[in-house]
């Protein structure tokens, strides 16, 4: 595996970063498997099976390493997906959640490997940034009662027009 940026995420798996690898680059446009190394004889891991795998998105590479169940993921780290409209919102989250995903609030989820994802649309900074403070706050109520983001709802809550 050539990496050749300069910061990599390292994501570590129990034993599923090849098929983590392989659900992602399935979802996400411009993604590719670039490789994987396997466990030697002498390593921690069962001789042949996958250690790590690398694959990229978008031009970002990531490698997964298969290090057993010691680590789990949490909130605290999340991948952010900045989506066009709806239609992309809605594409992310449905196939983020597919197969054992779950729900979180404010346009968090947890796909089924654990890792936390924010589906969100541009602009959402300057919403919540707006110089309007009442404006960013209608935004903000309104985005705290949703799950998966609703573009319109929030443009609506911001703007002061009820639901």
């Amino acid at each position: 595996m050539a990496i050749q940026q300069k910061l990599v995420p390292n994501l570590w798996f129990d034993t599923e970063a090849e098929e983590a690898a392989e659900f992602y680059c399935s979802i996400f446009p411009n993604s590719r498997i670039l490789g994987s190394s396997r466990y030697t004889e002498d390593s921690p891991g069962e001789t042949g099976t996958v250690m790590t795998v690398e694959w990229e998105i978008e031009g970002t590479r990531f490698v997964g390493i298969n290090g057993g169940p010691l680590f789990k993921f949490n909130e605290a780290v999340s991948f952010m997906i900045s989506c066009e409209d709806q239609d992309e919102i809605d594409y992310y989250w449905e196939k983020l959640i597919a197969g054992g995903g779950e729900e979180g609030p404010c346009g968090w989820l947890k796909d089924r490997f654990g890792l936390s994802w924010q589906v969100t649309p541009k602009g959402m900074d300057e919403l919540f940034g707006h110089p309007d403070p009442d404006r960013a706050n209608r935004a903000m109520k309104a985005m705290l009662k949703m799950k998966k983001l609703d573009v319109e709802e929030l443009r609506r809550a911001a703007d002061g027009v009820p639901a």
